[in-house]
Order: structure tokens, then sequence, then C-alpha cells
């Protein structure tokens, strides 16, 4: 599915939130999205990076996006739902959720490190994908065709020394995924949920991880984007409760 070519209306008409949509990875596929026809809801705490991503794809043509600034770690239960409320009364349902934000956190061994930062790390790659999809449930149940991705990691399938709590909030997340695939497999089978390991790729918080690394050995977000497509779109439906690798 790594080649996998996307038809240019795979997503027309639907209503698919990003988070983490000011940068990276979680940029790119909101600009992909987009181009695919989808309304896209741009989720993230940078209004400034929000707005950029908003005024390309207005520019382009595509379907007029929406932004949802939110701090992912100060953010409260009740946050979440009024987000959610105002989400259904807006756009009536949500198609998909693509789970991009997440932080990295220390690269150090666990005896020495901060509890702090370790909180800070899980509230965001944790606790914020489950209060968000909590929340958005019900505007899922409401389409034909749902796709919940979160974006994983090597680490979460396999932990590597220093890799801290960043490694165990994919752990999680892969939990989460499947644990939601199982939960929402009823007789309509319209709401899936799936991982996907992006690999290596050419971001910020990738040259952050490997500082000696060079750059430009790695893929960029554009040419990952294949298996973004083919989890959000409907050529997916029926596939839940998987593990994929974007390459």
């Amino acid at each position: 599915m790594q080649d996998y070519q996307a038809p240019a209306d795979l997503l027309k008409d639907r209503i698919i939130l990003v988070t983490g949509a000011g940068d990276g990875i979680g940029r790119c596929a909101a600009k992909t999205y987009a181009a695919h026809g989808a309304t896209v809801i741009l989720l993230g705490r940078t209004i400034s990076k929000l707005e950029s991503v908003y005024d390309e794809i207005e520019a382009a043509g595509h379907p007029k996006p929406a932004i949802v600034p939110m701090n992912l770690e100060g953010a409260a239960v009740k946050d979440y739902e009024e987000m959610a409320m105002t989400i259904e009364e807006q756009f009536g349902q949500v198609d998909g959720i693509l789970h991009n934000a997440g932080l990295l956190g220390q690269r150090t061994p666990i005896e020495l490190y901060d509890p702090e930062v370790w909180d800070q790390v899980m509230r965001v790659n944790v606790t914020a994908p489950f209060l968000l999809t909590r929340a958005l449930i019900p505007a899922m149940r409401k389409s034909s065709d749902a796709s919940i991705v979160f974006v994983s990691s090597s680490v979460g399938r396999k932990a590597r020394a220093h890799w801290g709590a960043y490694s165990v909030s994919k752990f999680a997340l892969e939990g989460l995924s499947q644990l939601l695939a199982d939960e929402l497999d009823d007789e309509r089978h319209n709401v899936r949920a799936n991982s996907l390991n992006p690999g290596a790729t050419r971001t910020n918080m990738r040259a952050h991880a490997y500082p000696a690394e060079n750059p430009d050995s790695n893929p960029t977000p554009e040419d990952i984007m294949p298996m973004f497509l083919y989890l959000m779109g409907q050529d997916s439906h029926g596939v839940t409760g998987q593990q994929f690798d974007a390459r």
C-alpha cells in the first residue's frame, strides 16, 4: 500500500480533523487531504502556523478549512466536549481523525528522566488523543465511513533505550487504537481505527531526536502520504485494528 495511488476525489465531502496541523507531517497531511477534496479541521496550539496552512489550502482552491486552536497539554475535558459540540453543530459529522500531534520529550535513561516532562509527554501523546476521540465518537458514528488514524513510531512497537515517555506513549496509542477498533466494530462497520508508523521522515522532531543525522537522507512528509490517504479514504473501508508502516 506504500505505492497506493489515491483518486483525485478520494476524500470529497469528508470532514477530517488533523491534530498538530501546523508543522511537519500534520501540515502536509492537512494539505494533502484538502487536495483530495476533504474539508480539513486544523487543530494546533500556534494560531499563526494554522493560519498559514489555512491560507495555502484556500489559495489552492480546495475546500475551505477550519481552525481549532488548542493546547493539548493544558486542555480540560470540557474543552474537548465543547469543541466536539461546535464541530458537530457546524459540520454535522466527522469522517476522520488523524492523531498526529506529539511531543518527543527527553532522550535519556529512565533513572534520569524528569517526572514533569514525563507527565507532559503522556498528556499530549496519550491523554489528548483519548479525550479527543472520546468527545468525537458520536459525530463519527454519524458518518457512513469514518477512520481514526494514530501516528505511531517504531519505538512504540519495540522499545529502545533512552526513548523514555515517547516510546511508552506510542505503545499506549497502539493499545488505544486496537481497543477502539474492537469497541467500534459493530454491525455497521462504519468506524475503524488503525496505527501508522511514518518511519524516519524529514521533520523538526526527527532533527531533534537525531541531531547528527543528515536530514536530506530521509524522505519528506510528502513522500509518505500514500498510506495516510489510503487509511483515511474509503479504499480502506473495513480495515481496522491493524498496524501499518508508511514505507
